[in-house]
């Protein structure tokens, strides 16, 4: 009994040293995708027999392992990868829409380059020069800057959720667990009477909020076409007539522009309007039968499952929203059109939007999932280690992932701090 019981805790303390120890071993080659790490030698000490960056090849693995502990460590490398995933989709974001913003203000390519190496540099730096830039155009703008901002609608599937789950973790049943919306309203398709907001694409009869063209009337200032008495300036003058350039004012008539109120007639984009009975778009509040599709503006909860499957599931859809996208509305007081930061024609500029999205939308929901990923991640690891021979067939795959998570998580905080910097100087008049 004394020799059993010596040889089990023999073991667990080579399995901890082998987990300490295989941080040592990571310049020893490659890991699958490009990954720093071990040789991929199925069961070898470091070794890991999946690619960590990949989900779905996590879950597809064998590891080896017994019971629930297999489902454990499965989870944890998945949700791992997830926000890998989501780190370089957040910063290429990031970086695409600085660095577009920035070159309309006359920047070039190696103006944005970054002068070192690391986790979210790229954004960092191609948003520092957008700031700047932003900055020296509202200063030279000669005009107060008018700004208004929409934020934007972020959305996960409630119906993924339930997926993942059921997927995951073989305790949950399909059709008897509930997964819910916290903090936020449900839309989604609704067959019936649809009580709150309806959206409705390319609308040809809105009567509402239409993030695109508008061509009908408009209750707010435009700066575009007037098919009729423009109050204001027309081509920069003073008018109270027709007007048969450029509006810049309110419009007695029919419009072809931008309409940052609400609009009556056609808009070539989404149109948000109050739901009144049947809705042939999206459906935002109540449905009087159950929706199809159902996506949360807040926290999908997912149903109870282990704490591995719920980090999983959350990075992989709340990490990984649809977002509708905010509208910033940008116009120099005095100044014919609708030229701003990119002397182009329209007064809702894309970048500043696609800023918004991660630093106003998405912010939350990303700091959710990468505090739950962390924890996971970190209880299954100790989980492995006191396994004993588990530690043999995972270890390395938690050291490279624990560390791959660690530079992700800094790459996320980097981009969502460069993306708000940037976002909140072109949003500000």
């Amino acid at each position: 009994m004394s020799a059993k019981r010596g040889r089990s805790l023999s073991s667990k303390i080579m399995a901890a040293m082998l987990v300490a120890s295989v941080p040592l071993l990571i310049n020893c080659g490659k890991m699958p995708g490009g990954m720093p790490g071990v040789p991929n030698v199925p069961g070898a000490p470091g070794g890991c027999p999946a690619n960590i960056a990949d989900a779905s090849a996590i879950m597809s693995t064998n590891f080896g392992l017994e019971g629930e502990l297999e489902g454990k460590v499965k989870a944890a490398l998945a949700a791992g990868a997830d926000v890998q995933e989501i780190a370089g989709s957040v910063e290429a974001e990031v970086v695409t829409a600085c660095s577009n913003l920035a070159k309309d203000l006359g920047a070039k390519d190696e103006d944005l380059k970054p002068k070192e190496d690391g986790p979210g540099k790229k954004a960092e730096a191609a948003c520092n020069v957008a700031t700047k830039l932003v900055g020296e155009f509202k200063a030279k703008a000669k005009g107060k800057l008018v700004v208004d901002v929409k934020p934007p609608k972020c959305e996960a599937s409630m119906d993924a959720t339930m997926d993942c789950a059921a997927k995951c973790d073989a305790k949950v049943k399909p059709g008897e667990a509930k997964v819910s919306c916290e903090g936020g309203e449900v839309s989604g398709e609704c067959g019936a009477k649809c009580e709150g907001k309806c959206t409705v694409e390319a609308s040809a009869n809105c009567e509402g909020s239409c993030s695109g063209e508008c061509k009908g009337d408009c209750s707010a200032d435009i700066s575009g076409k007037c098919d009729g008495d423009c109050a204001g300036k027309c081509d920069g003058k003073d008018s109270k007539g027709k007007c048969a350039g450029t509006c810049d004012g309110k419009c007695k008539g029919k419009v072809e522009a931008q309409c940052n109120g609400t609009c009556k007639g056609s808009c070539t984009a989404s149109c948000e309007m109050k739901a009144a009975g049947e809705c042939k778009g999206t459906c935002s509040g109540k449905c009087s039968v159950e929706m199809k599709a159902p996506k949360c503006s807040g926290e999908v909860k997912p149903p109870e499952m282990s704490a591995e499957c719920k980090a999983h599931c959350n990075a992989s859809v709340n990490g990984k929203a649809e977002c509708k996208p905010a509208t910033v509305f940008v116009k120099v007081e005095g100044r014919s059109g609708c030229r701003g930061f990119a002397e182009a024609e329209g007064c809702h500029h894309q970048e500043p939007a696609r800023l918004l999205k991660i630093s106003m939308g998405m912010k939350g929901k990303l700091e959710s999932v990468v505090g739950a990923v962390k924890v996971a991640g970190e209880g299954a690891k100790a989980a492995v280690t006191s396994g004993g021979a588990a530690a043999l067939k995972v270890g390395g795959c938690f050291a490279a992932s624990l560390d791959a998570q660690a530079k992700a998580t800094v790459s996320i905080n980097v981009s969502v701090k460069a993306s708000a910097s940037a976002s909140g100087s072109a949003t500000t008049g």
